[in-house]
């Protein structure tokens, strides 16, 4: 028997890990279009790309996991099914818990690796990614300067450059500097760079020329070979990273520090999304009875499984939409917070009710027809 058990679970891990693997690949690219801003617009190098694109990763797994294993098990289902494996289980005296038991282990299994990712590894990795959007956004380098555009970083202050090289160099500079006392300066630079002087961050130009009027209405032309010119009040902010309801562990969703505004009027969000983290694992264990009462959980048919295989992965559908409106009404309604869990459990319940009120056939219909006798052909 566990020989038996072992080819089952063979048979439902492979295709359960590579319809994961190519529907992570579609989400992945989903996502790397989505983030190409960073480097077309934000002007951000690959590696940030990658790591920002890769640390979406687990909120889309455990998106992805249900579907991959409803998928997985249908097609594993159905060929072991249609090839009369399933039903030699069952004439060898196998119990339909017996013959389930392997596909339902291996949900329990990935249904405990999502809850792991909920609740550890999707905090952990959003904190992260929600630290380099912050600093992606706090750029100076990208929002000071975009290639062949006026841009005005800052009150009274407007830049342009006629060219942003590779390694983040300026060339052919232009500024103007509009001062509190109405006064103007206007700079330019055969090239120039973003560095750190002192602590500070500074523009260094090189090899240009400063305009300004002084207070008799003189106009001060003055030429450099090299030039800093302070960035500092640009970088003085008070901004703080605020972490969204997705980026919080679990202890911070049910208990938050409600001394805080946004804490405060969030609560219901919190909640709901704390109770989301706890159910959403169970989809995995319901949609894998699903599958089985779409295989097992009828007669055996020669034809294949069709209309079952359509009606349920319909009814699949229509189970994860509904879990998706109640998640959306708890954030109104604390109470509904236990919808979250029926939801998933009621699809369980009905799908395995469905396998194990069906009779099972313990015979393998191996008869050939009888010929016809020689008097009928005539």
């Amino acid at each position: 028997m566990r020989l038996i058990d072992r080819y089952l679970l063979r048979q439902l891990a492979g295709p359960t890990l590579l319809a994961t693997l190519a529907l992570t690949g579609v989400a992945l690219l989903s996502q790397s279009l989505a983030g190409l801003d960073l480097i077309v617009n934000q002007r951000q190098s690959g590696f940030v790309f990658l790591k920002i694109t890769l640390l979406y990763m687990p909120q889309l797994i455990n998106m992805i996991l249900p579907i991959a294993l409803f998928v997985a098990a249908l097609v594993a289902l159905n060929r072991l099914h249609t090839e009369q494996e399933i039903v030699v289980c069952f004439a060898g005296g196998m119990s339909r818990w017996r013959v389930i038991s392997p596909a339902i282990r291996l949900a329990c299994t990935v249904a405990f690796i999502a809850l792991l990712m909920n609740l550890f590894i999707q905090p952990a990795a959003f904190r992260t990614l929600r630290a380099e959007l912050f600093e992606v956004r706090t750029d100076i380098a990208s929002t000071l300067v975009r290639e062949g555009e006026f841009t005005e970083p800052a009150p009274g202050l407007t830049v342009y450059a006629q060219n942003v090289e590779g390694d983040g160099g300026f060339r052919n500079l232009f500024i103007h500097q509009q001062k509190s006392d109405g006064s103007a300066t206007v700079y330019t630079a055969e090239n120039g760079r973003i560095e750190k002087r002192a602590g500070r961050n500074v523009l260094l130009m090189r090899n240009g020329t400063t305009q300004e009027f002084s207070e008799r209405g003189v106009l001060n032309y003055l030429t450099f070979n090299e030039y800093a010119f302070d960035l500092s009040p640009m970088t003085n902010s008070t901004e703080l990273i605020h972490y969204k309801p997705s980026d919080r562990y679990l202890h911070e969703l049910f208990f938050p520090d409600l001394e805080q505004d946004w804490e405060k009027r969030n609560r219901l969000e919190l909640l709901a999304e704390g109770h989301a983290r706890l159910a959403s694992p169970l989809y995995n264990i319901a949609f894998m009875a699903m599958a089985l009462s779409a295989i097992i959980g009828g007669g055996f048919s020669r034809l294949g499984y069709g209309r079952r295989i359509a009606a349920i992965g319909a009814a699949a559908v229509l189970v994860r939409i509904i879990g998706f409106v109640v998640l959306a009404a708890c954030e109104e309604e604390a109470w509904l917070n236990l919808l979250q869990y029926a939801v998933p459990l009621g699809a369980m319940a009905l799908a395995l009710r469905s396998i194990f009120r069906q009779r099972v056939s313990r015979f393998i219909d191996i008869r050939r027809p009888r010929a016809a006798p020689a008097g009928a052909a005539a």
